[in-house]
């Protein structure tokens, strides 16, 4: 089969390589869909380190069942499917509390986060163990399933953990992929006012035809006087989905008493301060989100048939995996949104 394989940083190679094969409870899927995360760039680019060589990367896939192991008995050949990458043994005390992404025994298919890292789905077929699947739904589109995975840690963030509730006003500084996900799960579990903040024109147009109220760009406004001249008494939510720190410093000064905030989009370990007594006093509420689990997973599955969500309206490119040097590209270009692989 064919196969981007991560070498070294800035080293990305097309290989003919063996196709896998199932064991006991695995299932091989021809992949049809697959997107491209800001992590999957990090790590080709060496923006992230962490990453463990040879590595085929790709972690947001969609396709068809080409094989089944032993002891797999919810899904069969033909069967059209979605991917969690995130692996599980269900037995461990964390996923007998529903807490799978802390799973003891966890692996990854194409990400980061356990050391247990396996092939991804850069690649014309991906093996994976069967309780990592879910029937994609007919009416679904390839490229709609791929993008489940983000989709479904918008929905953890904003809904099961900052518990979003209809008529607050949000505030999503960041509105690349994910912060678009988040801004449009945030719309359909009816928002009142929603502000996106980006330095990008481009991601800030794509905001406003995905339903945000109103746009801030930083650099020329004044953040936080501009939001609170829409939202004279704060936010009751703000989601960083940004990832540069200095996201996150904005979030904290948009802060009022009682406001839930979601730090969600950064990544790397860097440090900003707080005021000990204010944050007493203003309790306020900090989540962070990370990963996704099956409840997440199966919750945005319903969100897209359903029609509350299209996740297919933040594809701005798409490739043939024998192009994959040209997603690499786009990706580092401003305009661009969702880059979808498709083997």
């Amino acid at each position: 089969m064919l196969a981007a394989v991560l070498k070294d940083f800035n080293r990305l190679v097309l290989e003919d390589i063996p196709r896998p094969e199932p064991g006991l409870g695995e299932v091989v899927v021809r992949i049809k869909s697959c997107g491209v995360c800001a992590t999957d760039y990090k790590a080709i680019k060496g923006i992230r380190r962490n990453v463990t060589f040879p590595l085929i990367p790709g972690h947001e896939p969609s396709g068809v069942v080409a094989a089944v192991g032993a002891g797999v008995t919810q899904f069969k050949e033909g069967d059209e499917v979605i991917v969690q990458p995130s692996g599980y043994c269900g037995v461990c005390a964390n996923c007998r509390m529903g807490n799978t992404h802390y799973c003891e025994q966890s692996f990854t298919t194409g990400g980061d986060g356990p050391p247990d890292t396996r092939p991804g789905a850069f690649a014309e077929y991906m093996k994976t163990l069967a309780i990592c699947l879910f029937h994609k739904p007919a009416k679904v589109s390839f490229d709609a399933g791929a993008l489940t995975e983000p989709l479904s840690g918008a929905w953890k963030g904003v809904i099961h953990y900052s518990e979003m509730k209809v008529g607050d006003d949000v505030v999503v500084i960041g509105v690349g992929g994910i912060g678009l996900l988040c801004m449009m799960v945030a719309r359909a579990a009816g928002a009142g006012r929603l502000i996106a903040i980006d330095p990008s024109e481009y991601a800030r147009q794509n905001a406003l035809t995905l339903g945000a109220t109103h746009v801030i760009d930083p650099k020329k406004e004044n953040a936080k006087q501009r939001v609170y001249e829409i939202l004279p008494h704060g936010p009751d939510l703000v989601v960083e989905a940004a990832g540069p720190i200095g996201a996150v410093k904005l979030m904290v000064e948009l802060l009022r008493r009682g406001t839930r905030w979601n730090v969600f989009g950064i990544t790397t370990h860097e440090k900003f301060e707080m005021d000990g007594g204010l944050t007493h006093f203003l309790e306020a509420r900090m989540d962070a989100s990370f990963g996704t689990t099956p409840l997440a997973m199966q919750k945005a599955i319903r969100l897209i048939e359903s029609g509350l969500v299209n996740p297919e309206k933040i594809i701005s490119h798409r490739f043939a995996l024998k192009d994959i040097d040209k997603a690499v590209e786009v990706m580092g270009q401003e305009q661009r949104n969702k880059v979808m692989i498709l083997p």
